[in-house]
């Protein structure tokens, strides 16, 4: 089964091929211009280089957030269209899936806490066992409602730029935490969790695939004062 993946939702442009859950190739970009400008062209680079043609795709991957609410909307915009005109269907990817699949070893006794900078303090919080499951559902919060939330797990392992950025805090108020080098988002990740998805049949029509915010836009909470 081919796969194409997409990953719009932060600073980096993720595409990726993949042959079920085994990358073939993927191209990313992170050169400071907008998505809209970028996604297509490395789509297209990226089957012409593997030589394989739209059609030949067998299933969709898009991660459908939470993070820039732009990007994730180009992504979204993007990835629909062209499941509708393949009728092909789409694995919808959380970006705290994504960056809890770059936990590589885990032990049963530990826990992946993803957490995403969502500004001004706050942070878009996942929890996964070691078969990236979650734990509990996804939420946004201040940060210090986050780690009193996650005490609860003994073992902890935090990935993510918000966890970068919260680091010495959580080193200070949990008893066991550990951090991961890689704390990108990638569309390769997208993927082989798209692919999870379709071993559980839990896949998405271009109809029904709905981006994943979990906070307003900064312009709706300014509206909204």
């Amino acid at each position: 089964m081919k796969i194409l993946a997409i990953d719009t939702s932060s600073a980096i442009c993720s595409v990726a091929l993949l042959e079920n859950d085994k990358l073939i190739d993927k191209n990313e970009i992170n050169d400071g211009k907008t998505h809209s400008e970028n996604l297509m062209p490395l789509l297209d680079e990226l089957l012409k280089r593997n030589s394989c043609d739209i059609k030949n795709i067998d299933m969709l991957a898009c991660c459908t957030g939470p993070g820039s609410f732009t990007g994730i909307r180009i992504g979204v915009a993007t990835i629909k269209p062209i499941a509708e005109i393949l009728n092909i269907k789409i694995a919808s990817v959380t970006s705290l899936e994504t960056l809890a699949k770059n936990v590589e070893k885990i032990e049963d006794s530990e826990s992946i806490v993803s957490l995403i900078d969502a500004r001004n303090n706050q942070v878009y919080c996942g929890i996964f066992d070691n078969n990236y499951n979650k734990k509990e559902e996804y939420f946004a919060d201040d940060i210090n409602v986050i780690i009193n939330d996650i005490k609860k797990y003994e073992k902890i392992i935090c990935v993510g730029n918000g966890a970068l950025l919260h680091k010495e805090l959580l080193n200070k108020e949990l008893n066991y935490v550990k951090f991961v080098e890689n704390n990108n988002q990638t569309a390769e990740n997208v993927g082989k969790i798209g692919y999870k998805k379709f071993l559980e049949d839990n896949l998405y029509t271009a109809d029904t695939l709905v981006p994943i915010y979990l906070r307003k836009s900064q312009a709706e909470r300014m509206k909204n004062k």
